[in-house]
């Protein structure tokens, strides 16, 4: 009987059984491909997204009368290969993204942590100024600054990035609150520790994993946001193409 309850101990426990994560596998996939192709565009491209031909403009998919293999998405009014400039496309919409979140993160990231660790006015003010941005529709700003500024591709990721903070700011500043109120934030404030190093030491590695996740969600909003403008004409204009 002992020799038998000491198998059972040592005897191998059956694996878990480990499930995938299919909406994160299939995006993850997706998003995966999309940087590819931005990177691997001078090699993907079956076209200089520059190159026009009048004789084979508005040709229609290869897959529909008329069409031709040689172009399989079609070509535009200029003759200019809808494949190659979706593939160099993927550039810009990237750029946008990265550079947009860069700036919205920074500043919203900034004040959601002044908000959460130093609360009483400054809390307030951080709030308020949430509120007024709130109180913006992000797509008819963006659409006022670019029709008056211009329409360059710096200026509109820089109008994008200062104006989708908000969510950064918010989400820094209630997971600022729940951190500070922790233990060991206390006891390196009641040791004397300075101000800027419990945050850039405690405060932020614990905040990353929340902004990372706001980073995905408003990269896409700002990608979509610039696609507003292009279909009202006041976005990145043909032919840009960076790095093409």
């Amino acid at each position: 009987m002992a020799l038998a309850n000491d198998l059972t101990r040592i005897a191998p426990r059956p694996a878990r059984r480990r499930t995938v994560n299919w909406p994160l596998a299939v995006g993850g996939t997706i998003v995966g491909l999309v940087l590819v192709m931005a990177l691997a565009a001078p090699l993907l491209a079956p076209y200089s997204p520059y190159d026009q031909s009048l004789v084979s403009r508005l040709l229609p998919p290869a897959w529909v009368e008329g069409g031709n293999p040689a172009h399989l998405l079609g070509t535009d009014h200029l003759g200019r290969d809808y494949l190659s400039r979706l593939i160099y496309g993927a550039r810009v919409s990237l750029s946008i993204g990265l550079v947009t979140i860069l700036i919205s993160g920074s500043i919203g990231v900034t004040l959601g942590v002044l908000a959460g660790y130093f609360g009483g006015r400054v809390d307030t003010l951080v709030t308020y100024l949430v509120t007024v941005r709130l109180a913006m529709p992000a797509v008819i700003v963006a659409l006022a600054i670019v029709a008056l500024v211009g329409n360059s591709f710096q200026t509109i990721m820089t109008v994008l990035g200062l104006l989708l903070w908000d969510q950064f700011a918010i989400v820094s500043r209630s997971v600022t609150r729940q951190i500070v109120s922790q233990d060991y934030i206390m006891a390196a404030r009641s040791m004397g520790m300075p101000t800027a190093k419990i945050i850039v030491s405690d405060l932020l590695p614990n905040l990353m994993p929340m902004v990372v996740v706001v980073a995905t969600v408003e990269m896409a909003s700002a990608i979509m946001v610039e696609s507003s403008l292009s279909f009202l004409g006041l976005g990145v204009q043909p032919p840009t193409l960076p790095g093409g």
